[in-house]
C-alpha cells in the first residue's frame, strides 16, 4: 500500500477474514508509504513492513512489523542524522457491527478496544503514526563516540582537533579550586 494522493485514509479490509473460522490468518504488505507524523517528526525513508491478522472468536488479533527512519539532528553536535525506527504493534481489533445481524455493537463495554469501521476496515495510519512517535529515539547520535560541541565557544569538537581555551574563562569565585590537584590514584583514600 502506498499513501494515496487524494489523502484518503490507509484502510485495510477485513470483511472476508471476519467470515472465516477462528484461527484463520491473513497476511498483508505495508508500504512503501509515507504518512504525516507529528509536526516535529519527519520521515527520512518510507515505511515498509508486513501485517498479520488472525481471526479470534471475538474479532481479530492484529500484528504489524514495520520499519522506517526519522530525520533529526545529533543530540550532541547538532549534525543531521537519520535514526532507524522499528515498529512492533500487537492489538486486538473488534468489529463495530454484529456479523450475523448487522446491528451496531455496544462500544461502551470496552471503549479502549480498537474497532473496525462499519465496512469491516481498519485505518492503519493512526496505529503506525503512534508507534513511530513512541519509537522515536530520545537522544539520537551521529555516531556513538560523538564528542559534541565545545561548551565555551560552540565549535564542533570532532572538527576542532586539539581544542583548548585559556583559563581566563574560570569564574573568579572558583579560581582557588585550580590549585587543588588530584593524583592518579584512588580518590577515596
Amino acid at each position: 500500500m502506498t499513501r494515496r494522493p487524494d489523502d484518503r485514509p490507509l484502510l485495510e479490509p477485513f470483511a472476508s477474514l471476519l467470515g472465516e473460522a477462528p484461527g484463520s490468518v491473513r497476511t498483508f504488505p505495508i508500504g512503501p508509504l509515507r504518512i504525516p507524523l507529528a509536526e516535529d517528526l519527519r520521515l527520512a525513508e518510507p515505511i515498509v513492513g508486513h501485517g498479520r491478522a488472525a481471526r479470534t472468536n471475538r474479532g481479530l488479533v492484529l500484528t504489524i512489523d514495520a520499519s522506517t527512519a526519522l530525520e533529526g539532528e545529533c543530540s550532541r553536535c547538532l549534525d543531521p542524522v537519520s535514526s532507524r525506527v522499528e515498529v512492533d504493534i500487537e492489538e486486538e481489533v473488534l468489529p463495530s457491527l454484529d456479523l450475523l445481524t448487522g446491528a451496531p455493537l455496544n462500544r461502551a463495554a470496552e471503549p479502549e478496544v480498537l474497532r473496525l469501521d462499519d465496512h469491516h476496515r481498519l485505518d492503519l495510519e493512526p496505529l503506525l503514526r503512534e508507534a513511530i512517535s513512541l519509537g522515536e529515539p530520545i537522544a539520537p547520535l551521529c555516531r556513538p563516540d560523538c564528542p559534541g560541541l565545545c561548551p565555551t565557544c560552540g565549535a564542533r569538537l570532532a572538527d576542532a582537533g586539539r581544542h583548548a581555551h585559556d583559563d581566563d574563562g574560570i569564574d573568579p569565585r572558583l579560581a582557588v579550586l585550580r590549585g587543588l590537584a588530584v593524583d592518579g590514584g584512588d580518590e577515596t583514600e
